[in-house]
C-alpha cells in the first residue's frame, strides 16, 4: 500500500520532526494519505508512487466530489498530495509529479461570524445573561478561569490551540505583552491592555498559592492544564448565555473573528491586524475588510440625505 511505502513514512516524519507541524495537522495529512492509499488499493490494486498519474488523482477527486466532500476538504487533500510528490521528487522516488495539471476547485468565500460590540459588552458583564444560574455550576476558580479565557480570546485574537499552550513565562508583565506560539511554531508578540494585565497578574498570583511549578498559564480546579475540548465547551456555553448574541456559530474562533472585525471597524490598518492574527499573507486577513465596508454602507445609508 502507498501508506506503507518507506518514503511516505519518511514524508510524515519530515512533517513531524523537521517542519514541526501540529498534531492536528499531522492527523489531517495522515488521514488524507490513508484515504488515497485505500482508493489505490481498491481501484488499482496498490499503485506504486511512480505509477500514479494525473488521471488516477483526478478519478479519486471525482469520487470525493460524488461523496459530497466540499471544495475546502478536496483542496486540502490536493495540497497533501502536492506536498507528498514534491518530497518524493527530492528523494528521487519519482521523476515528475502528477499534480502539475491538477487544479483546485474554487471555494466560495464565507464571511466570518462575529459578535457585535453590544453583544461583547454583555458578554463581559453580569447583565444580559439568560437566567441567574450559569449553564455549568462553577466554583470561584472556574469563574475566574472562564473570565480569563474570554478576555484572552477577545483581546488578543489568539487561536484555541495557542491559548491552551500559553505558559506563564510568555506573559511579559514589564512591557505589557504576550508571546504567542502560532502555526508552524512562528512566534508573534501581542500587546495587551493594563486591565487584562492586572487580570493575568491576579490569576497567576492566586495560582501560585494553590499550586507550585505549573508552567501552563490556564489550569482547571484540579490543577491540570486545560485541553481544547473543555475550552470549546466553556466558550460555547458562555456565548449561549448572552441574550444579545444571536449568531449561530458559537466557538472560540468566533472571538478571534470578533477581535479582528472590531479592530478593522475602528480604523486599524490591515497589515497590523495581519500581524496580530499571525496570518502568513494578507489574503487571509482581507476577509475582515468586507464587514468594515458593510458598516460604512450602513452609516452612509442612515446619515446621507440622498442615500
Amino acid at each position: 500500500m502507498l501508506l506503507t511505502h518507506p518514503q511516505v513514512k519518511a514524508f510524515l516524519d519530515y512533517l513531524r520532526f523537521e517542519k514541526r507541524y501540529s498534531q492536528h495537522t499531522l492527523i489531517s495529512y495522515s488521514t488524507d494519505l490513508k484515504q488515497f492509499s485505500d482508493y489505490l488499493q481498491e481501484q488499482y490494486n496498490n499503485a506504486d508512487p511512480e505509477n500514479i498519474t494525473a488521471f488516477i488523482v483526478r478519478s479519486w477527486l471525482a469520487q470525493l466530489k460524488e461523496q459530497k466532500n466540499n471544495s475546502k476538504t478536496i483542496n486540502r487533500k490536493i495540497s497533501t498530495l502536492k506536498s507528498l510528490f514534491r518530497f518524493l521528487m527530492r528523494a528521487g522516488v519519482v521523476q515528475q509529479t502528477p499534480m502539475t495539471t491538477i487544479t483546485s476547485p474554487k471555494i466560495s468565500k464565507r464571511l466570518p461570524s462575529f459578535v457585535d460590540e453590544k453583544g461583547t459588552k454583555q458578554l463581559f458583564s453580569e447583565g444580559g445573561k439568560k437566567g441567574k444560574q450559569h449553564v455549568i455550576k462553577k466554583n470561584e476558580w472556574e469563574r475566574k478561569t472562564d473570565k480569563l479565557i474570554l478576555s484572552l480570546l477577545y483581546q488578543t485574537g489568539m487561536r484555541l490551540s495557542e491559548l491552551i499552550t500559553l505558559k506563564e513565562k510568555h506573559i511579559d508583565v514589564y512591557y505589557g505583552q504576550i508571546k504567542v506560539l502560532g502555526k508552524g511554531n512562528k512566534e508573534r508578540i501581542i500587546p495587551i491592555s493594563n486591565e487584562l494585565l492586572k487580570e493575568l497578574q491576579s490569576y497567576m498570583d492566586e495560582k501560585s498559592v494553590r499550586l507550585e511549578n505549573v508552567d501552563e498559564l490556564l489550569i482547571n480546579k484540579k490543577g491540570k492544564p486545560l485541553y481544547g475540548r473543555y475550552v470549546y465547551s466553556r466558550v460555547n456555553n458562555m456565548l449561549k448565555e448572552v441574550n444579545e448574541i444571536t449568531i449561530e456559530k458559537k466557538s472560540p474562533h468566533v472571538l478571534r473573528h470578533t477581535f479582528a472585525t472590531h479592530l478593522m471597524n475602528n480604523g486599524a490598518e490591515l497589515n497590523a491586524v495581519k500581524e496580530l492574527l499571525g496570518h502568513s499573507s494578507l489574503a487571509a486577513t482581507q476577509v475582515y475588510t468586507h464587514n468594515t465596508i458593510e458598516k460604512l454602507k450602513d452609516i452612509h445609508k442612515k446619515a446621507h440625505p440622498k442615500a
